[in-house]
């Protein structure tokens, strides 16, 4: 049997080995070095780590035709933009921060920090996360961002009057600093069974080394990035068991990472919606939303942008992979340095006009 954990990564490297494969070919038709195979050295195996690596970077510099550098179309991008309101969104995982090994020390840096407090004070600034909306507020501590947590399910945010159908979601509040916000939380009535299937899988999963069994509030996170190859198997069976369980959740799959969720129609990209139209841009065409995200999670906020033309989906990879956005970034390195940029050319332009 073809087991689904396996088969996520093997699609994506499957994806980039072919178009490295098809780069290989051409960079041997262009040199003039495609030969009868049985008149082809053997090369050592130090020329065949270059040879590679060689048409790895050969394959993503493809893919940046599609996907150009949001970095280098920096001016480019932003001539479009004089007139409106730029709204930045941002996932956390991979994109503030680096993914690391253990889910629970993905700190940002001191510098990522300031910089996007900094950009903050420019621009309405939120973070959509597959986390718990807590979590991610202990990493950033900052008070100027809004935060959602659970990949859209848990929403913060001001309190102003909307026009929602699901207004029976909406719960008033006080946040850190007092202010009255509105939490919008779709997913409520699933609690119980979170917390009753995140248990089950801690106990299922607790002899198998490495597995990180996180609960979100309103999904569950399992974590196999510490387990050993041989035990995915026996990993997934442990949780595809529990969860067949509970017919109303389903299992979505990002970076070394399987996640439940309730099976409701509400993803990062209806948590985009929702929040342009909760801070006053749902109804008009002044908004301008940048969307940075590098999970397949955000790729549902990068088709609402292409969908309402309007704002740039940007999406972090250093590998080619399939995407609706339309600029790249390489890391979260790049990420930084894009958003301070952001912030110098607001800077520069509020300069302009008191001058």
């Amino acid at each position: 049997m073809c087991l689904e954990l396996l088969q996520v990564e093997h699609q994506d490297m499957e994806a980039i080995s072919e178009e490295i494969d098809d780069h290989e070919n051409e960079v041997q038709i262009v040199s003039g070095s495609l030969q009868d195979p049985s008149h082809v050295k053997q090369t050592s195996e130090h020329e065949s780590r270059d040879n590679k690596e060689f048409s790895i970077e050969a394959a993503y510099a493809a893919w940046m035709v599609k996907h150009p550098s949001a970095l280098n179309r920096f001016d480019q991008m932003m001539s479009t933009v004089m007139k409106k309101k730029i709204v930045v969104f941002l996932d956390y995982d991979g994109t503030l921060s680096p993914i690391v090994d253990d889910p629970n020390r993905a700190f940002m840096s001191d510098s990522m920090r300031s910089i996007l407090k900094e950009v903050a004070q420019y621009f309405p600034t939120c973070i959509i996360s597959g986390r718990s909306r807590e979590k991610v507020y202990e990493f950033v501590r900052l008070s100027n961002v809004y935060y959602v947590g659970s990949h859209g399910l848990d929403i913060m945010a001001p309190n102003k009057s909307l026009n929602d159908a699901n207004i029976t979601f909406h719960e008033k509040t006080i946040d850190e600093k007092g202010n009255e916000v509105i939490l919008y939380q779709p997913a409520q009535k699933y609690s119980p069974k979170i917390e009753k299937m995140f248990k089950e899988l801690e106990e299922k999963t607790k002899e198998i080394q490495g597995a990180m069994i996180e609960n979100n509030k309103f999904c569950i996170s399992v974590h196999f990035r510490r387990v050993n190859k041989e035990n995915w198997s026996v990993l997934e069976e442990q949780v595809m068991a529990i969860t067949k369980k509970y017919s109303d959740f389903h299992i979505t799959r990002g970076r070394k990472v399987v996640e439940i969720r309730p099976s409701i129609e509400w993803d990062k990209g209806k948590a985009l919606e929702y929040l342009l139209d909760n801070l006053g841009f749902g109804s008009n065409g002044t908004a301008f939303p940048l969307y940075i995200g590098d999970d397949r999670t955000d790729e549902d906020a990068f088709k609402v942008l292409q969908s309402r033309g309007q704002g740039y989906p940007i999406v972090v990879s250093s590998i080619p992979k399939d995407t609706k956005a339309s600029y790249s970034l390489r890391d979260p390195s790049d990420v930084s340095s894009f958003l301070l940029r952001l912030s110098r050319w607001k800077i520069n332009s509020l300069d302009r006009l008191v001058s």
